[in-house]
């Protein structure tokens, strides 16, 4: 599992993961499309988080530690989301992402002793949380009340791995205490969600616009716009899904109480669509060719992509907040669909056109 060939099963059942975790989305929107196991209904999320971006990361993190037993980590969040699919009765799902979660962590740990820097703590801390939600998963807390955990993963892991690609600007001590002061806000309202849930939104959601500000203000996305080609298009994925985050957090700070909802579904996807997914299509060019060995050029098209993506996710928040119906919530939801769809497809055709030598049209 450890080389190229090795790593592409894993990628694999992390796409799977993707697409019946979207399939489940479209079912819970009200599409009406087939389900072998209705009580999977509930595995939308995890199967996002946990089965798809957690076997990214731990993929990720497992290539940067060069170490074998790093892998276990996206193995047993594949493994565990593959249970997940295939219906295997609980706790074998929930137990071996939870499973995946400790060693990331522990690969972390690994990392910060050998270079302890801030970024590293930041990443560190948001699998922690990812520990603790999966935990609470695991021991069959309600989604609602866990996420916040696994919102604190995703964010923390993306603002680390961006505080470390900027250290090449040298970021001023103010700058440093500004991303500290943000942090600080996300883990202390995670830590208090489990007390008094709307305190906690209140906190994460401070945090998160404080993130979003400094992400704005001090990425080196900010710079790269200015360039050209593929440089430029990464940097447009990054600054677009920063405003995601920023919404995602004043929804925090004015929606009460925080529980199953349309505002609540407008949040989440704020961030698991508006923002990590923007962050995906940015990092892809990078991120895929180091997990599969196989180049992905770069094409114009990709933009179509991004394009639909951000409008879905508008769509999505104004049926979410005005659309009582909920219509403009499941076209929004399909438009979600479409897009990762869409970057799939064009991703796949400019991987084969890479390999090919011979130019290939996206569109």
């Amino acid at each position: 599992m450890t080389g190229r060939i090795g790593r592409v099963p894993l990628l694999a059942i992390a796409i799977l993961s993707l697409a019946w975790g979207i399939w489940l989305g479209l079912l819970r929107l009200g599409w009406v499309l087939p389900l072998p196991w209705p009580d999977q209904l509930i595995l939308h999320g995890p199967l996002m988080v946990g089965g798809f971006l957690g076997t990214l990361i731990g993929l990720e993190r497992a290539i940067g530690l060069a170490r074998p037993w790093a892998y276990l980590a996206p193995i047993c969040s594949a493994s565990g989301a593959l249970a997940l699919v295939v219906g295997v009765p609980r706790p074998v799902g929930p137990l071996l992402i939870s499973l995946a979660s400790i060693i990331v962590a522990i690969v972390f740990v690994n990392v910060f002793r050998r270079e302890p820097s801030l970024s590293v703590l930041t990443m560190l801390t948001g699998a922690l949380a990812w520990i603790i939600g999966n935990v609470m998963w695991l021991t069959g807390a309600a989604i609602y009340r866990e996420v916040f955990c696994w919102i604190g993963f995703v964010v923390l892991t993306v603002a680390g791995e961006r505080l470390e690609l900027n250290q090449v600007m040298r970021p001023a001590p103010r700058v440093r205490v500004f991303f500290m002061l943000a942090l600080t806000a996300i883990a202390s309202g995670v830590v208090a969600s489990f007390v008094e849930a709307t305190i906690g939104a209140r906190v994460v959601g401070g945090g998160l616009v404080a993130l979003a500000v400094w992400l704005a203000r001090y990425d080196l996305a900010r710079r790269t716009v200015q360039q050209a080609g593929l440089t430029r298009f990464m940097a447009v994925c990054l600054l677009t899904g920063y405003v995601w985050l920023g919404v995602a957090g004043v929804l925090l700070l004015v929606t009460t109480p925080i529980e199953p909802g349309p505002r609540y579904d407008a949040i989440l996807h704020a961030i698991f669509i508006g923002f990590v997914v923007s962050m995906i299509l940015g990092h892809a060019p990078i991120v895929f060719p180091a997990v599969t060995g196989m180049p992905l050029p770069y094409r114009p098209a990709a933009y179509l992509s991004l394009l639909v993506l951000h409008t879905s996710v508008l769509l999505r928040l104004v049926g979410d907040l005005v659309d009582v119906l909920g219509r403009l919530r499941a076209w929004g939801g399909l438009l979600n669909a479409i897009a990762i769809v869409l970057f799939i497809f064009t991703t796949a055709r400019s991987v084969a056109g890479g390999r090919s030598g011979t130019p290939v049209c996206v569109l």
